[in-house]
C-alpha cells in the first residue's frame, strides 16, 4: 500500500485533511481528523504515478514524490503577469492577497476571488488581508509581482513548521497594511493547541493532534511531531514505525 496523495481540510468533501492510499489500482481516503490514530511505518519511496478520485495508475520510476512524466509544470507558477494569459482560468476573476504566518513571516500571493480563503486554510496562513479584486489573472501576478519586491511571494513549509503554537505578532502585521487599504482582513485558528513547538519529522505513526495547511502534528509517546504531508507521498507504508526519534520539550514535564 503506497500513500500517493493528501489533502488539506480545506481541500476535500470533507472537512478533515486525508491521505490517499492506494493498492491494485484502487485508492482510499484515509481521514486526518483529530484524534485519528496512524500505525505505519514508511518503507520503500517512489513516483506516487497518478490518482483520479479512487484510481490509482501506478509508476515503478524512483524519483519521488513524483517522476518528469507524472510532475505536472503550471504555468503561473513563476508568472509575472508578462504572458499571453495561456489557461482558461487566467480569465477569471482574481484576488490579491497578503497572507501572515506565525511568528512573523509575510507573503503576497493570488488566487481566483473564488478561492480565496481554501487558498488562504490551504496553505495554513493564521492570518490574511485581501487587497484588491482585479478582472484576471495576468494583471494579479503584475500587482503580485510588484509587491513581492519588498515582501515576497513564497514561504517554506520548515518556516510555517517552526511557527506552530505561535501567533502572529500583531504589531508587525498591522505595520504591514498599514500601507494598504485592504477590502478585507481574515484570521484562522488551525489548531492544534501546542505548548511547545513539535520537532520536525517524516513518520505515519501516532495520534492526530490536527492539521495546519498540509502539515500534519502527530502526538507519539509525549512528544509532538510536525510532518509535512508531501514528504509521505510515495512511500510504501509498513508495520508500526518503531524507531527511536527526538522527544519534544513537552515529553519532559
Amino acid at each position: 500500500m503506497q500513500v500517493v496523495d493528501y489533502e488539506t481540510a480545506s481541500a476535500g468533501e470533507a472537512d478533515d485533511a486525508a491521505l490517499w492510499l492506494a493498492s491494485d489500482g484502487r485508492a482510499r481516503r484515509l481521514s486526518l481528523a483529530p484524534g485519528t490514530e496512524l500505525a505505519y511505518g514508511l518503507g520503500d519511496r517512489r513516483c506516487a504515478g497518478v490518482r483520479e478520485g479512487q484510481r490509482h495508475e501506478p509508476c515503478s520510476n524512483e524519483r519521488a514524490p513524483y517522476c518528469d512524466r507524472h510532475t505536472g509544470r503550471w504555468a503561473c507558477a513563476r508568472c509575472t503577469g508578462s504572458c499571453d494569459r495561456p489557461l482558461d482560468s487566467c480569465d477569471e476573476e482574481h484576488a490579491v492577497y497578503l497572507a501572515a504566518f506565525a511568528p512573523e513571516t509575510f507573503k503576497v500571493g493570488v488566487t481566483r476571488s473564488w478561492r480565496l480563503e481554501t487558498r488562504l486554510r490551504e496553505q495554513g496562513a493564521d492570518r490574511a488581508a485581501h487587497l484588491q479584486t482585479v478582472d484576471n489573472g495576468r494583471t494579479a501576478r503584475r500587482i503580485e509581482a510588484n509587491i513581492a519586491t519588498d515582501i515576497g511571494d513564497r514561504v517554506r513549509v520548515p518556516t510555517k513548521i517552526r511557527g506552530l503554537g505561535q501567533a502572529v505578532r500583531a504589531a508587525a502585521w498591522e505595520k504591514l497594511l498599514a500601507g494598504f487599504d485592504p477590502v478585507g482582513t481574515f484570521s484562522f485558528d488551525h489548531g492544534p493547541d501546542l505548548a511547545d513547538p513539535p520537532v520536525a519529522e517524516t513518520l505515519a505513526t501516532g495520534r492526530v493532534r490536527g492539521t495546519k495547511g498540509r502539515v500534519l502534528v502527530l502526538e507519539r509517546a509525549g512528544s509532538s511531531y510536525a510532518v509535512d504531508s508531501r514528504d509521505l507521498v510515495g512511500h510504501e507504508l509498513t508495520e508500526r514505525d518503531e524507531r527511536a526519534l527526538q522527544s519534544s520539550l513537552a515529553a519532559f514535564e
